[in-house]
Formats: structure tokens, sequence, C-alpha cells
């Protein structure tokens, strides 16, 4: 790991102490060459000593946090040079001393050493082999000094001059041990071993500034589905695969001199090495996410289970823009983001475009909460029919009206408030206007036997979604409906928590509320859903319909209709556009049918009308 930015700003402060110190005791050698010598060697001595301090201040004066890293392993060395033109003046000193006749020069000469070893111990900790060459190259005159005064006393005095130096080395080896460490802890991810957030945000702001016409990538991986892997099979397996998914970043990234650090989570970030063109580092992130990813999705055993997961991946060109790191990390969070809308799996490159996009978005999010205020949110009703073509039901839609966007699809504006939480608002007026819609129908003697309204899970999750609906129910029928309620879930949503939906779905059947498992076979475990979840109806996604023509796709289809009534299912197909599907649809066995051939989703008042004709 690259020494982090805590390392430089303690050597920034040391600087000072060193000069201080050189200011409050070089004087004393000035006063004892007035009262034992001619100070003219103590006045050059004093002179060098000075220039020294200076050169240390501009050290001082040029450091800056915004340095690249390159810059600042040049100032370090920098540094260096100064510590050891420091420890040699006041080596050069102590030989000017022990040489003289005057022996108390020599006692001022060694507890100068003495001090002047006991302080670079102390202020050159954090740097290993400078503290071990300067207390070595300071305490080596006074073990010499020693050995050759001549007689037992001195040999003795050469030898606790070397055990001191030992001991001192001791103790500073234990300081830089615990400074390591703490450095450690500071800059890496106690699970993966890989650096944190913080570790990577440094390295991060450093590339951004050392790029000097040169181009680098930013990947942000975040896993899919990994929660579903915790909630169902435990944290501690979750931390397992967590650190297997890190050792193969690892190796991948090391190979292609990347460096790679855990955020927090399952969010992942690589950066990359520097390109000389634009046009290399594009087609370098492309190949290489594409890689990542295919090394992240191969099986994963851990005790004893077979394991697979995928993962989302936002890319952001670092470039000569002049914005910092944590721009380029918003950039590659969006890209990610946007790589999850899309179905996950897969890899997004941000670019221009998708600027746009995520500002439109955030535009978007803005009006949304004010859409229900002015009355721009209404509710559309799409006729469900049987075989004979009688209207049976319908599905309510939502459709917003912006006063400053225009027409807004829900495709866009309800994922939009499933992020931001706002899908709990919009849901539960969803919910009192589309029962306010069915006491009416139900007393217009329309004929509906079932409305169906989707449900989203950040709905379900509330704890109390049943208390809302009981009290809607109260509210606007006196029992229980005469026509039945369905709520529709997608099937991808109902990966979370199983045993808490099927709580629910058993508290709403008392209520004539069913559930219908919207968009089946898209998701990845549809018939163990079925198995586990008591819903009544199945609804065909028209993806499959569209491709009615295609014997596969028919094939399919009648498979999904077969398991429908295995499990004693009603079948909804969605997407009924042409003759031919309608007609294969009920040579099938499909139940109901919903699309452009009966009808588009109506208004309230245009469905009730359609109801009637």
């Amino acid at each position: 790991m690259n020494r982090n930015m805590s390392f430089y700003k303690f050597m920034h402060k040391q600087i000072l102490v060193i000069i201080a110190l050189n200011i409050a005791t070089a004087p004393g050698y000035l006063i004892m060459g007035y009262l034992y010598t001619s100070m003219v060697y103590e006045s050059i001595w004093m002179l060098f000593v000075t220039i020294i301090a200076l050169y240390g201040y501009s050290l001082y004066r040029n450091y800056s946090p915004d340095m690249t890293i390159q810059n600042k392993d040049w100032w370090i060395g920098r540094v260096r040079v100064f510590m050891f033109i420091y420890s040699l003046a006041w080596s050069l000193m102590f030989v000017y001393y022990v040489t003289s006749d005057n022996i108390e020069m020599h006692y001022i000469a060694i507890a100068t050493q003495l001090g002047t070893s006991v302080v670079a111990a102390t202020l050159l900790a954090s740097q290993k082999k400078l503290v071990n060459f300067t207390v070595i190259f300071l305490m080596t005159p006074l073990f010499l000094y020693f050995a050759s005064l001549g007689g037992t006393y001195s040999y003795i005095l050469a030898f606790f001059t070397a055990v001191l130096s030992g001991v001192i080395l001791y103790a500073a080896k234990n300081t830089n041990d615990y400074i390591l460490k703490s450095n450690y802890q500071a800059y890496r991810d106690h699970l993966t071993n890989l650096g944190n957030r913080r570790y990577f945000l440094e390295i991060l702001d450093s590339a951004v500034k050392e790029k000097q016409n040169k181009y680098t990538y930013l990947l942000l991986i975040d896993l899919d589905h990994f929660k579903t892997i915790n909630d169902t099979l435990g944290h501690d397996i979750g931390d397992k695969l967590l650190q297997e998914v890190a050792k193969r970043m690892l190796k991948f990234s090391s190979d292609n001199n990347n460096e790679v650090s855990r955020l927090g989570g399952d969010e992942f970030c690589v950066l990359s090495r520097s390109f000389d063109t634009q046009e290399a580092c594009l087609k370098n992130a492309e190949f290489f996410s594409m890689k990542l990813l295919e090394e992240i999705k191969k099986t994963y055993l851990i005790e004893g289970q077979h394991l697979y997961i995928s993962a989302s991946i936002g890319i952001s060109l670092i470039d000569s823009r002049k914005i910092n790191a944590n721009e380029f990390l918003k950039e590659a969070d969006m890209a990610m983001y946007e790589a999850k809308s899309e179905g996950r799996n897969g890899v997004i490159i941000f670019n221009d475009a998708l600027r746009e996009l995520v500002e439109k978005k955030l535009n978007i999010e803005r009006l949304l909460h004010f859409a229900i205020k002015k009355q721009e949110i209404t509710l559309h009703y799409q006729p469900q029919v049987d075989v004979e073509r009688k209207v049976v039901g319908c599905e309510v839609l939502v459709r917003w009206n912006s006063s400053e966007l225009g027409s807004v699809g829900p495709d866009l504006f309800i994922p939009i408030a499933e992020s931001t939480g706002y899908i709990i608002e919009l849901g539960t007026y969803i919910l009192e206007e589309s029962f306010k819609s069915i006491k009416e129908f139900a007393q217009l003697q329309l004929g509906i036997q079932q409305v169906s309204i989707n449900i989203s899970m950040r709905q379900l999750e509330q704890e109390n979604f049943v208390d809302i609906v009981e009290g809607l129910l109260a509210k606007y029928f006196r029992k229980r409906s005469k026509i039945a309620i369905i709520f529709e879930i997608t099937e991808t949503s109902t990966a979370e928590d199983i045993t808490s939906l099927v709580r629910i779905i058993n508290r709403l059947k008392k209520y004539n509320i069913s559930f219908s498992m919207d968009d089946f076979g898209t998701g990845y475990s549809s018939l163990s859903y079925l198995q586990e979840i008591p819903v009544s109806e199945l609804k065909i996604d028209q993806s499959f319909i569209s491709k009615l023509a295609d014997m596969k796709q028919l094939s399919l289809v009648r498979t999904i209709i077969d398991i429908s009534k295995n499990f004693s299912l009603l079948t909804v197909a969605e997407g009924v556009e042409e003759e031919y599907q309608r007609e294969s649809l009920k040579e099938l066995g499909c139940n109901l049918y919903q699309g452009y051939l009966f009808s588009k989703a109506l208004p309230k008042e245009e469905f009730k009308n359609y109801c009637i004709k």
C-alpha cells in the first residue's frame, strides 16, 4: 500500500519541532565558546546550523496537501537530507569538543550528543530506516570516544553506550510498529484486507492531480443481490463471499497494475494505471471491466455451498477536466446505478448523455414530491377480458402529467420514487384513489369482478402497511369489497423477505384481497416462489406475448400456463396486441387478457363507458 497522507503531515510538523530545538539549544555552544574558546568555530557552526534551519523552513513552506504523491515522495527525500545534515552538524561539534584538552567541554559534547540521539529517535520514529541510520550515526562517535580513552572504565562506558544505542533503537522500533499498525488500521478494510474508502479517496485524489495529459479510469463495482445472500444464508457466509470476491478482484487487478479497494458493504473500487491517450484508456476500461465481471461471476464454493453472484460496474474516465476526486467517484456511482437500473450484471461508462439523464432524473425527483399536492397524479384503468372478450376486471395504472415536464412515463418516475422512498406516499395515494374507484364501480354494477393494483415491495416492507390497508377498507367498504382486490407484485421484487410477504398475504386474505405475480418468467427462481408464496394469479410478461409467432416462445408460454394450471392459478396475459396472439393464448388455456387489442389504459370516465357498451 502506498504511503498514506498522515505520514507526510506528521513529517511536516516535525520540521518545525527540529527547528525550534535548534534555536533553543544551539546558542549553548556560543556560550561555551565564550567561556572556553575563541568562539570562531562556534560562530561558523552557528551560521551552518542557521542555514540548515532556513533550509528546513523552506521545506516546511513548500509542502502542500494538494501535492501529488510523486511530488510528496520527492519532498520527503529532501526532508531526509535535512535530517541527515542536522545530525551531521551536532556530530561535528562533538568531534571538535572531545578533541579539546578541557574536560568540561567533553562533558558538554557527550550530553549534547546523547540528547540529539534521543530527540532524533523520538521525532523520526515514523521512518524506520532513517531513524536507525541517524541513531547509529550519532551514537557511534560516542562509542568510539569512550573506547579510545583506555582503561577498564572506558570499555564499560563504551559497552553501556552500545546497550543504550540498542535500547534507543528498540524504543524507536516499537514506536514505529505502533504507528504502522495505527496507519494500517486507519487505511485497511479489516474484512478483505484491501484498502478502505479513506485510502482509496486519497490515492484517487493524488491520481487526479498527477495525470498531466495522462488518462486513468475509475471503476465502481456493486455486487448484485448481495443482500439476498446475507438474509438467506447469514452474514458469516456473506462475509466469506466478500473475502473471496476481494481475492479475485485483487489478483486480477494486480495482474493488470490496477489498484482495488473496498468502499464498504458490497461496493468496491478499482483505479487503473495511466494511459497516454483517451482512446487507449477507454478501450482498456471496457476490456478490463468485462473480464473482471467474468471473474466475479465464476462459481464460489463456500462451506459446501455453490454460490453465484454478478455485479454492476460504473466507469468514470479521469481526464483533463478540473474536477476533484469526489466528482469522479460520483460519476462512476451514477454509471453504476444506471447499470443496475438496466437489469444489473453489466457495465456502463459515464458520459455527457448519462449526465443529462441523471440531471433529468434529479429534476423528476424534485418535482415528483409536489405532484400529489398539485393534483398531477391520475389513475388509468386497462380492461381485462375473458375468452369471450367480456370485461371482467382491470389493472390500475398511474399517470403523471407534470405542469413543467409534461407527461412523464411510469417507467421513469416509479423507479425514482422507489429509490427515494417517495413510493410510500405515492403508493398510499394510489391505494386510496383505487379503493374510491372500486367502490364506485361496484355501485354502478359494471360487472367488474376484480381490480389489480401494483404494490411496491417498499410498501409491503412498511410495518404499518396492513394497518393502512385495513383503514382504507374500513373507510370505503362497510364489510368487504364486492369486487375482488388483487395486489400485483413483481417476481424479482419478492426475493428480499419471503417469510414477511407470506405473513402479509395471509393477513389480507380475509378482506377479499389476493396477490398476483406480475412479469412471471422474467426472474430467476419462479417455481420456488410459487411453492412458497400463496398467490392466486400469474401474469405472463408482454415480452413473451410479443413473440408468440416463434415456436420456442409459444412453447415457453404453454409451459407457464401449464404451471399455472398445476398450481390452480388464474393466468393473465398482458400486452396482447394481435388477434393471432389472443387465439393462441385461448388454445393454450389462458384465462384473462389485456392489451391494445382490446383497449389502452383509460381515464376513469372512459373506462366506465367502455364497460357499459
